[in-house]
């Protein structure tokens, strides 16, 4: 089953990507097939930013997003919302990629399931 998260918020300050990354990697423990596809958004792209350092015992976006990668999904984000934050492709954590609103239409059609967080 081809699910899609797509994630709006900023990484840290609300908890919606820590738990859609929560969800995204359950999935990925309970159907090991799955395809799983996450696309930041607005200000959730940050949450690719590479480099992040939390406080000991606080969840990390890099990490958790890592996870999806290595798990083989998919982590995009949204090119004209990393340029209006800032952010060039070589901010961005290994893995994950600039993408377009194109690529997360043909995403959005080709899904079982998209989730919006």
């Amino acid at each position: 089953m081809k699910t899609l998260f797509i994630l709006n918020d900023a990484p840290y300050g609300t908890e919606r990507c820590y738990n859609a990354l929560r969800l995204a990697h359950n999935l990925m423990k309970q159907d090991p097939g799955a395809s799983i596809a996450v696309f930041l958004m607005a200000d959730a792209v940050v949450a690719a930013r590479k480099g992040q350092k939390t406080p000991d015992g606080y969840y990390n976006m890099e990490r958790m997003l890592k996870r999806v990668v290595t798990g083989k999904g998919s982590v995009l984000l949204c090119g004209s919302c990393m340029d209006a934050r800032g952010m060039a492709d070589e901010d961005v954590m290994d893995g994950a990629r600039r993408s377009t609103m194109d690529e997360l239409g043909s995403a959005t059609l080709a899904a079982d399931r998209v989730l919006v967080f």
